[in-house]
């Protein structure tokens, strides 16, 4: 479902700049087409940019809401969304849904293209980025026992806090075994996780602590196994 934007909202502005890579060598992408639409209408192009040799694009200045509403909480949506799509010769093309424009903030969309399948068929990757958690409703966190039990098979307790190169993301809850597992670098994950969880108007100081609370639970369930 898209996200209804209220323009009467949109007095401040914010910045989109892409990054465009193959994903078969990480080679930057020089002549990608980046478009930015209207999320509620794929047909309205707000602004349309390519990459140059360094697979950039020159940032996009973007309406979105005013900075206060990220300062405290609002009822208020803090961010404008828009649909990302990305094109270039001999790839596949690329849309995401949902890219979050903060104001006075540069949102940066670095995206790993896959070469082109020799066919016909519409293969448009699609992402669709979800509300930030801060303004959805998601369901409660499932409570967790203060002490585990960590003699069961296949746990283990690390001698040493090791800051691994890649966590085992699972894509479900935790007793559901038909949801798949995602390698992922330790630091996209702990990016990612600060990107959905904290708001990048925030004092510099409040994303630090945060970051380090986001890193130490991680590294937690790292040394414990569990």
């Amino acid at each position: 479902m898209a996200t209804e934007i209220n323009n009467s909202n949109m007095t401040d502005f914010g910045y989109f700049q892409a990054n465009i890579t193959s994903e078969t060598d990480s080679a930057p992408i020089s002549g990608a087409t980046v478009q930015i639409l209207d999320i509620n209408n794929p047909n309205d192009i707000i602004e349309e940019v390519t990459t140059d040799s360094s697979g950039q694009s020159e940032p996009v200045e973007l309406p979105a809401p005013p900075l206060e509403y990220s300062m405290d909480p609002s009822a208020s949506q803090p961010y404008a969304v828009y649909t990302i799509r990305i094109t270039a010769p001999d790839f596949e093309p690329v849309d995401i849904s949902g890219a979050e424009i903060l104001a006075g903030q540069t949102a940066l969309q670095n995206t790993a293209l896959i070469p082109q399948a020799r066919s016909n068929e519409d293969t448009t990757e699609l992402y669709v980025i979800p509300p930030h958690t801060l303004y959805a409703e998601y369901p409660p966190k499932i409570p967790e026992d203060m002490i585990k039990e960590t003699d069961e098979s296949g746990e283990v307790v690390l001698s040493r806090v090791v800051i691994p190169e890649y966590v085992i993301v699972h894509d479900g809850v935790p007793n559901d075994s038909s949801a798949k597992n995602y390698y992922v670098k330790y630091k996209d994950y702990i990016k990612n996780v600060a990107s959905s969880e904290i708001y990048a108007t925030w004092p510099e100081a409040t994303i630090f602590a945060n970051i380090l609370a986001i890193q130490s639970i991680t590294l937690n369930r790292v040394y414990t196994e569990w």
